[in-house]
């Protein structure tokens, strides 16, 4: 019966100090992860913002400094924009990612927050709601596949997409190549050329539409359109056509813009950031 009364004593004791020294709360032990880094900013209502391949959080700024009133959660993939691949510097890649995030959401306690996604981190937050744990979800210019940005099909590029992968991070003309192409990129400075590759290998092999049917949150698609009418208007059937599937989503074409929307037409998109939000 002592040693009993001890061992309380001792565990009581033990959880009172642990209190004392977080100010009377208990607190989780920090997010830490091998393929994703978040940054909070802000205070409100919780939403996710993912950028794309290569990018980093900077691409939000405009949109975090022009709409306050949310706290922010900044995902940044390790290998992009000046962090160490880490776990992600071989092997797949989206569907890891976006498990990753999704235990995020669970860790962070978030309840159901909006996730917005720019090109790649749109086909994550595609990914992460289709397990059920977003309110909402927003994807800025990008498709149901990637490989049908560039005007094919998984199906079709997907065998390519794995030989070029190969070429890009197997031979010395490869990755000399792809280290060109990253330093010409927007964004793209100090991104790793091997998490690149991996990222375009897994973005030509998905095809995220024959799952929209059950993607039960609701979904706002902002696409960029170019200043030539016909373009524009072939750009406008291929997304309705893409999303169809998904009954109730809601399209909205900004232009004229190119692929980063956010930027080229800021008070456009934040407008239609806000309405998103709204909803």
């Amino acid at each position: 019966m002592t040693m009993q009364m001890d061992r309380r004593t001792l565990l009581l004791g033990g959880l009172a100090a642990g209190m004392v020294a977080t100010g009377g709360m208990a607190q989780a032990a920090p997010f830490t992860s091998r393929r994703i880094l978040v940054t909070v900013r802000g205070a409100g209502r919780d939403v996710l913002l993912i950028p794309g391949l290569a990018s980093g959080p900077a691409i939000w700024n405009g949109v975090v400094g022009a709409l306050p009133g949310c706290r922010y959660h900044l995902v940044q993939v390790r290998g992009f924009a000046g962090l160490p691949a880490d776990a992600n510097g071989s092997g797949p890649l989206l569907q890891p990612i976006a498990d990753e995030i999704a235990r995020y959401v669970a860790a962070a306690g978030l309840k159901r927050p909006a996730l917005v996604g720019h090109s790649m981190g749109g086909t994550l937050a595609m990914l992460v709601g289709l397990k059920g744990l977003a309110g909402r979800v927003m994807v800025v210019d990008m498709l149901p596949a990637g490989a049908a940005m560039v005007g094919g099909t998984a199906s079709g590029m997907g065998f390519l997409a794995d030989q070029l992968s190969g070429y890009f991070t197997g031979t010395a003309a490869g990755r000399r190549y792809l280290a060109q192409i990253v330093a010409r990129a927007p964004g793209a400075k100090g991104s790793d050329p091997d998490v690149i590759a991996n990222a375009l290998r897994d973005l030509a092999n998905t095809d995220l539409g024959p799952q929209l049917s059950r993607f039960a949150a609701p979904l706002a698609v902002v696409y960029a359109v170019g200043s030539d009418p016909q373009q524009a208007a072939a750009i406008t059937r291929r997304f309705r056509a893409d999303y169809a599937v998904k009954k109730d989503a809601m399209l909205k074409a900004i232009g004229p813009s190119g692929h980063m929307v956010m930027a080229d037409q800021p008070a456009r998109f934040n407008a239609a950031f806000k309405d998103f939000l709204a909803v």
